[in-house]
């Protein structure tokens, strides 16, 4: 097996889809390993660490991509890659098709069998490759909403913690999965006053429980999502629909009635966001103004911390990418049903129902 490495492209991306301690792994077990030049360069990991574990340093991206069978990425290919698509090609990375048809109609096309880590399922129906991520983006989600609160920024000069005197910054987060619970951790941390919204009562409960009633649980009907949307100072939106585009779940209207100033996080960007208001940023250009209201909408978030992301990224894909390695792709499919669950795309046909349902394929 060959696999290749390409470097990412993506504006602000900083992640590297293997670390020289995975590319020792998969060399071990007979893989050869193609690493971009530079590929891991801005997580830390240099061209010569990979060398020591093994790998070919490879000078360009259509090597990479080229002389792979099996490629692995972070984010999905940006259209500058379609042009490497090809029927013998396996991808294995993010791609939330849902809310990028046209990487889809490439895909498409050109026959490759795509793996989404998103819609990879462990052998208890959860998502472990979409998980570490959804920590850092729901962690970072309140750690850059405080920065943007601050006046300079744009805010309206809120301090989520405030101090002994006045009260405290108000964050509401609608969703309580992932992402969402571990940025109420974050908002916790700082001192906030944090309302979570959640339609699933069991995920409600934990949070109570956890915090001991120190957090305003709520179900996320429109009568309390309108009325914590206009009460807090920071907003997070956390709410995902695994392989399908997020519901809109927060009004224009609701937006209209927030404070001047106050802040907007959608870490659902990747799935199309569940703001009515929210479009795709970018690091470069991370903000908006709308409706007198900050919006923040990065969708490759997690590149912000490029080398924890790509150290839990890769602890996670370890254990598919040694499978298919050991076994052979299309082995290592018909052992794991799990992994297989993670076809989004093959021979030319959308294979997973709720991606094909979201772009209206059959």
């Amino acid at each position: 097996m060959i696999i290749g490495v390409p470097t990412e492209i993506k504006d602000g991306e900083t992640r590297v889809a293997m670390t020289p301690n995975l590319c020792h792994r998969c060399v071990k077990l007979g893989a050869t390993v193609l690493v971009q030049k530079g590929a891991g360069s801005r997580a830390g990991f240099l061209d010569t660490e990979y060398r020591r574990a093994g790998a070919k340093i490879v000078n360009r991206a259509d090597k990479a991509w080229g002389d792979a069978n099996l490629v692995v990425k972070v984010k999905e290919p940006q259209s500058s890659e379609f042009k490497y698509f090809r029927p013998d090609l396996t991808l294995f990375t993010y791609l939330h098709l849902a809310a990028v048809p046209k990487l889809a109609a490439a895909l498409v096309e050109k026959q490759v069998l795509a793996i989404a880590y998103e819609s990879v399922e462990s052998r208890d129906g959860y998502l472990p490759l979409l998980k570490p991520m959804s920590h850092i983006a729901g962690r970072l989600s309140i750690q850059t909403g405080a920065y943007l609160l601050q006046t300079q920024n744009g805010g309206s000069g809120v301090l989520l913690g405030g101090i002994p005197g006045t009260m405290p910054g108000r964050v509401a987060i609608v969703g309580a999965g992932n992402s969402g619970a571990h940025a109420c951790r974050m908002a916790m941390g700082m001192g906030a006053r944090v309302a979570i919204l959640d339609l699933d009562a069991s995920k409600l409960e934990m949070i109570d429980d956890e915090y001991r009633g120190g957090v305003v649980t709520l179900m996320a009907n429109p009568g309390n999502i309108e009325m914590a949307v206009q009460d807090c100072d920071l907003l997070i939106g956390a709410v995902l629909v695994p392989n399908a585009k997020a519901p809109t779940v927060v009004t224009s209207a609701m937006v209209k009635a927030m404070r001047p100033g106050s802040v907007i996080v959608d870490i659902a960007i990747d799935q199309g966001g569940c703001v009515a208001t929210i479009e795709p940023t970018s690091h470069r250009n991370p903000t908006y103004l709308k409706h007198g209201v900050l919006h923040y909408a990065v969708p490759n978030m997690p590149a912000l911390v490029g080398r924890t992301s790509t150290l839990g990224l890769t602890q996670a894909t370890e254990p598919y990418l040694v499978h298919m390695v050991s076994r052979g792709i299309e082995l290592a499919l018909q052992e794991h049903d799990g992994l297989a669950k993670g076809i989004n795309t093959r021979a030319g046909e959308v294979v997973n129902a709720q991606v094909a349902k979201a772009l209206g394929y059959r």
